[in-house]
């Protein structure tokens, strides 16, 4: 590298550290932000290289810190699998990370708890609008629409 490159290579690995102090990047995120500012694709891949190398960037681990952190929201796993692909996560390896948590969670509760914290604040007095309002709700959020039905049917007569 001449030095003009070393420094250009400096300067997108200190950008990378700074986003990396806010939060944890996937490898597509950082590589598209230095994509934004316009580095050259060989400093782009080096700098790419060096934090994985180092294990400041990991798309397991990110995964599992993204779907953990998404959980406490609450949001449901269809969402979190769609912002992780979003975010340039392989699909085998959120597929991966989702089955070793799914194991310890129960959407099934988390859909009860929202919805009755929900349909408290809804103020509907005819339960087919709050069905349609709570089930819209809870889709947004994620969840998988078999569990929804099962919920607002326990919440709902």
């Amino acid at each position: 590298m001449s030095g003009k490159d070393i420094e250009t290579f400096q300067k997108a690995r200190n950008y990378c550290f700074l986003l990396l102090k806010f939060r944890p990047r996937s490898e597509k995120e950082i590589y598209n932000r230095l994509k934004r500012k316009k580095f050259d694709e060989s400093i782009i891949l080096a700098v790419c290289e060096l934090l994985k190398d180092n294990g400041l960037i990991d798309d397991k681990a990110f995964s599992k810190a993204w779907i953990e952190s998404r959980l406490k929201k609450p949001f449901g796993f269809r969402r979190i699998t769609q912002e992780l692909r979003l975010k340039g996560i392989e699909d085998n390896l959120i597929e991966s990370s989702i089955a070793e948590i799914r194991g310890n969670y129960s959407e099934e509760d988390t859909v009860l708890k929202v919805a009755k914290g929900r349909l408290n604040k809804l103020n509907v007095k005819e339960p087919d609008k709050a069905k349609k309002n709570l089930y819209a709700y809870l889709l947004r959020r994620g969840f998988a629409s078999e569990i929804i039905i099962n919920v607002i049917n326990q919440l709902i007569f």
